[in-house]
């Protein structure tokens, strides 16, 4: 079955671009030649693949979307109570108007919301309001922020530009070159980078994320508050990575930064499609004079998910324990590096803990040998790990104990140049 996976996914690439949708979940970027292609069911923190074989997903939990752990009980009752309700019907389901309430309830900062399926979508949604009330084709940004014209038009301007962004060597093919030029980056808490910008031309939006790899800092949060008030200027807060981890509803409220829209995705809905962006009335009410629609917006099944996720969230403590089980993996990874003599630096969010070896030229050889060997211990692992509310403390033991030999045999590997010189790295084709 292994081998006939790999020969669907050959012939999907043939009928698929890229062989899937979503470049995050190519096997190539995992492992040269051993990750599991393909899932016949999933469960918890657990997959099973074609061959049945089940492994404990200590990675990327469905790229973030599984915050309370696949096929939740809870979530899944009330998707399938709606569905039997009928999905997208002429009328409007009275589920759009109830999200858009509770949210609003911890988004408080805001007035209005509009809902979409994609975190990708949504962002474009959130920069066409902005653009459409303050009437400036620039736009300022630090972090990742989807794939749309808008944002890879970066690249038109220099193919470097979104190298520090999460994604290398992204080409601006098939964007218009009439582009260049409106969409700006700046390096993630560099205000002094930002302010500069700003003192040359005139921007409608700021676009950040609170955080990625480390947090935003609150010199930085109080400096980008003061200058979006001062100049005008919208701020868009993404939240599509990090809304619905460490709290109930959008970090930036841990962080003291002041939106004026906040963009949701990947947690609102536990794998079921729905997005949000959520806004200040000021530029809301845009949402509506400037054409912005889709059928598929209207279906039923996102509104019931997100609704149910909210409570779950609310009446389970969910970031608590997040940030409970993301602690207690930095210190083992802590333990176990400075046991065995790992070069490693650990960061992330802390409720998406993540490391980085240290071994310059080799590091690409190191994390495919450490995938390749969990992998054999039955784990998905790579060097951060999306953390959800069925990540017990027996699963982090275990994970840790099976992490602790295979760092062993990395102390052994890097001292052994032939062995290491054998070893394929992962692949990174877009």
């Amino acid at each position: 079955m292994k081998i006939l996976s790999k020969k669907i996914w050959l012939k999907a690439k043939k009928v698929i671009p890229g062989g899937n949708g979503l470049l995050s979940k190519r096997p190539e970027r995992f492992s040269n030649s051993s990750w599991p292609i393909y899932f016949s069911k999933a469960k918890g923190v657990e997959i099973w693949d074609l061959n049945k074989i089940k492994y404990t997903d200590m990675s990327i939990m469905g790229i973030g979307t599984s915050t309370l752990g696949y096929r939740n009980d809870q979530i899944d009752k009330r998707v399938k109570k709606s569905i039997n309700k009928g999905i997208n019907t002429t009328l409007n389901s009275l589920d759009e108007y109830l999200l858009a309430k509770e949210m609003l309830k911890h988004d408080k900062f805001a007035d209005k919301v509009k809902f979409a399926r994609g975190g990708g979508e949504a962002m474009s949604i959130a920069i066409r309001i902005a653009r459409a009330k303050n009437k400036f084709s620039k736009i300022a940004f630090s972090g990742y922020h989807g794939w749309q014209d808008w944002y890879i038009a970066a690249n038109l301007e220099n193919n470097k530009n979104l190298n520090n962004h999460l994604l290398k060597n992204l080409t601006p093919m098939g964007i218009p070159k009439e582009l260049r030029g409106t969409i700006v980056p700046f390096k993630f808490n560099n205000f002094n980078e930002l302010s500069n910008l700003t003192k040359k031309e005139d921007f409608s939006a700021i676009v950040i994320e609170c955080g990625r790899y480390n947090y935003l800092s609150k010199n930085f949060i109080q400096k980008i508050n003061q200058l979006c008030i001062k100049k005008k200027i919208c701020l868009i807060v993404d939240e599509i990575t990090t809304g619905w981890r460490e709290t109930n509803g959008g970090l930036y409220k841990k962080l003291g930064i002041k939106p004026d829209i906040a963009v949701y995705g990947k947690s609102l809905g536990n794998g079921y499609a729905i997005s949000a962006i959520v806004g200040k009335e000021k530029y809301m009410k845009y949402g509506n004079r400037t054409f912005i629609s889709s059928t598929a917006w209207t279906e039923n099944i996102g509104f019931n998910a997100g609704l149910a996720v909210i409570d779950f969230f609310v009446k389970n403590n969910v970031s608590e324990h997040l940030i409970q089980m993301g602690n207690l993996i930095r210190k083992g990874w802590e333990i176990s590096a400075k046991k065995n003599g790992i070069k490693l630096e650990i960061g992330g969010l802390k409720t998406i803990p993540s490391f980085q070896f240290k071994y310059t030229k080799n590091n690409e050889k190191i994390y495919t040998f450490f995938t390749d060997m969990m992998l054999k211990e039955k784990y998905l692992a790579t060097n951060s790990i999306y953390l959800s509310y069925q990540h017990k403390k027996k699963h982090v033991q275990k994970y840790l104990f099976t992490l602790d030999k295979v760092f062993k045999k990395i102390n052994h590997l890097v001292k052994n140049k032939k062995k290491l010189d054998k070893i394929k790295t992962r692949k990174f084709n877009y």
